[in-house]
This record gives C-alpha cells, sequence and structure tokens, in this order.
C-alpha cells in the first residue's frame, strides 16, 4: 500500500478525507455532512491519483 483515501467521522460527526501516503497523512479535507460529499471531494481529487485506494474506517 503506497496511498489511499480514508473517510472517517470526526468528533464533530462530519464525514472527512485523509490520503495517506505509506503511514503518513498527507492532507485532511474540509468536514461533510454526508458521507457522499466526501465520497465526491475522493473523485475530484482522484483525477490527479488515479490509483489511490478508499478505506471507509467507520
Amino acid at each position: 500500500m503506497a496511498h489511499r483515501f480514508e473517510i472517517y467521522t470526526d468528533k464533530a460527526g462530519e464525514h472527512r478525507v485523509r490520503f495517506k501516503f505509506n503511514a503518513e497523512t498527507i492532507f485532511s479535507t474540509e468536514g461533510y455532512s454526508a458521507r457522499s460529499g466526501a465520497k465526491r471531494a475522493i473523485e475530484a481529487i482522484k483525477k490527479h491519483v488515479p490509483a489511490a485506494e478508499t478505506v471507509e474506517l467507520d
């Protein structure tokens, strides 16, 4: 696993995406009220890193 997207729920109950390269978090997105918003963010980003894996953590 070189890089991947992770969708998670923060303490405020918002859905966020973080992009990890190996074990290091490279960036996190803003919070979205719906998980679908986080998934749309990933699709927009994947245009630049199409091989990244997506993992839903909760």
